[in-house]
């Protein structure tokens, strides 16, 4: 069997149990050496046949995959954070189809829910807004002119932007374009939940600015919207005088 195994945000105690448990006895590990945090590896098998993915090509990759299955072992297939996130793994799962050999998907945490916490601070909030988006700007990978920044930004929920602080100007411009206010609210992470996390907090008027002067261009996770900082109504969840099926009216 193939496992393709979120490793968490990169602290390795937030790889999932069950995830760990099959790094564990796996005899053929693939990690994303580019962001895996290699701390994980020590949970590997001593005789483990370990493969950095960061250097290889899909066929290669998909290779070892095939040929440990056909000599019946199972692969650990190491991705950052959740796989279903910016993972690339479609590909990998469509070409294992293809070559009938069976696998399945562990999720893991990902770096926005690794962001939020280092904030620490909730995303949706009680009448500010009951969305989150995923995005990221367009790079070398292209994004449909549909989901450009500039149009998600009318919606003003929260964004969690991936893998684009490196075009953080030109991405604050086409939020306040889009419908943003330039004193909304912005949080950058660097790292989250690695040892050297950093937290940059701003508006979209100035947070270009403080992240420059922290000389973050990398690995960070940039999140935007009024939930961060505006007054807002509790829940009633946990409201005294608001009864559901867990809690029964007490007037």
């Amino acid at each position: 069997m193939i496992y393709f195994i979120g490793a968490g945000p990169g602290d390795p105690d937030l790889i999932t149990v069950k995830g760990s448990r099959i790094l564990a006895r796996a005899p053929v590990v693939i990690y994303a050496g580019s962001l895996v945090n290699k701390e994980l590896l020590k949970m590997c098998a001593a005789d483990a046949r370990i493969y950095n993915s960061a250097g290889m090509t899909l066929q290669e990759i998909i290779q070892i995959m095939i040929d440990a299955y056909r000599t019946g072992q199972d692969v650990a297939r190491l991705h950052t954070g959740d796989p279903s996130l910016y993972g690339a793994i479609q590909e990998q799962m469509d070409a294992l189809q293809e070559a009938s050999v069976p696998f399945t998907v562990i999720p893991g945490v990902s770096s926005f829910l690794a962001a939020a916490a280092a904030m620490p601070h909730e995303l949706t909030l009680p009448g500010i807004t009951q969305t989150v988006i995923l995005t990221r700007m367009e790079g070398r990978t292209p994004v449909p002119e549909k989901e450009s920044i500039k149009k998600l930004a009318t919606h003003e929920a929260t964004m969690c932007i991936f893998l684009s602080v490196h075009l953080l100007d030109k991405l604050t411009g086409e939020l306040i374009a889009g419908g943003y206010r330039p004193e909304t609210p912005v949080v950058v992470v660097e790292k989250a939940s690695w040892p050297d996390e950093r937290v940059i907090s701003g508006t979209l008027a100035d947070i270009t600015g403080k992240v420059q002067e922290a000389g973050i261009t990398r690995t960070a996770l940039i999140t935007v919207g009024n939930a961060l900082k505006a007054a807002y109504t509790p829940s009633r969840l946990y409201d005294e005088g608001f009864s559901h099926g867990f809690r029964g009216d007490k007037n």
